[in-house]
């Protein structure tokens, strides 16, 4: 036997995917990725997965493990452990993605919206640490998150609760990929960035560090729609701090006094001094806190 738990981390994206071995302090012991098989449907991803896992636990023993958890795009019922619809993978509507590890991995299985498995994560080892209450948000190809209200994760009817970057900030504004318009996503993901600018975030963060004055306020206009929503987050929750994660979170160094001063404009004086970082754990957010469902049940 192990002298401490360990766990399997999964995170299925529609980019990537990826495994890796986590123990109850949240250190991930061994990690591994690979491009996901997104038109290949769920029984070529899960073959990919059990692949995964058998390398990074190649020197556990399957039965030493406590279970794995899974971290997956939604919308899901994670009641049931069934993906409802993934728009990113092809033929995963209603799939028993949890049933169907379980009996692959031959281990206990916790699904967790990927959202809010890196909240946890955070929460647990990270930017969170110590926190009672906090708002994870993910800016990437999307917008999403997760929240901890009064120490505990807050999940919601199925599972689906923090699906910020959906709330509505223009009235019939611009069509979002959930098919309303005027959702956050649609202006402040990184899609969005890519699409105003004319080029990948990074190559926008890379120009503005050069002090390209183009660049510049491409950047602050990205700040000003995440400060715009953060803002709306702090008086729906009222969080001890924000946490931004996600591809577009590496510019926030950038991000961050333009975040700042939206959200002085916006928020209520007594939510003014809420405290904004980025993420300690980076792309493994979702591993170590879709594992760490597996040793501290649900939160």
């Amino acid at each position: 036997m192990p002298s401490e738990p360990l766990a399997l981390g999964i995170d299925i994206g529609g980019t990537r995917v990826r495994a890796g071995l986590v123990d109850a302090q949240g250190v991930l012991r061994a990690r591994a990725e690979t491009a996901t098989d997104a038109r290949g449907g769920p029984a070529a991803v899960v073959a990919q997965i059990v692949k995964l896992a058998d390398e990074v636990a190649a020197s556990v023993e399957r039965g030493d493990l406590v279970g794995a958890g899974v971290s997956a795009p939604g919308p899901l019922d994670t009641v049931r452990g069934v993906a409802l619809g993934v728009p990113t993978l092809r033929g995963w509507v209603d799939v028993p993605i949890a049933a169907l590890l379980a009996e692959a991995l031959g281990l206990a299985v916790r699904l967790e919206n990927d959202g809010i498995a890196a909240a946890n994560g955070e929460w647990r080892f990270g930017a969170g640490r110590g926190l009672s209450s906090l708002v994870y948000v993910t800016v990437s190809t999307g917008v999403g998150g997760g929240v901890v209200a009064d120490g505990r994760l807050l999940r919601g009817r199925f599972g689906m609760a923090g699906h910020v970057g959906h709330m509505t900030v223009v009235r019939d504004g611009t069509l979002c990929s959930c098919g309303n318009r005027g959702c956050w996503e649609a202006y402040a993901s990184g899609t969005a960035f890519a699409v105003r600018a004319g080029r990948e975030p990074r190559a926008v963060f890379a120009a503005a560090m050069a002090g390209d004055a183009a660049a510049l306020a491409q950047v602050a206009e990205e700040a000003d729609w995440l400060g715009l929503g953060i803002a709306n987050l702090c008086h729906l929750y009222s969080p001890e701090r924000v946490i931004l994660g996600g591809g577009v979170a590496k510019g926030f160094a950038l991000l961050e006094p333009g975040i700042r001063a939206r959200l002085l404009r916006n928020a209520m004086p007594a939510f003014r001094d809420v405290g904004v970082t980025a993420a300690a754990l980076g792309e493994n957010a979702g591993l170590v806190g879709a594992a760490a469902l597996l040793f501290e049940g649900k939160g």
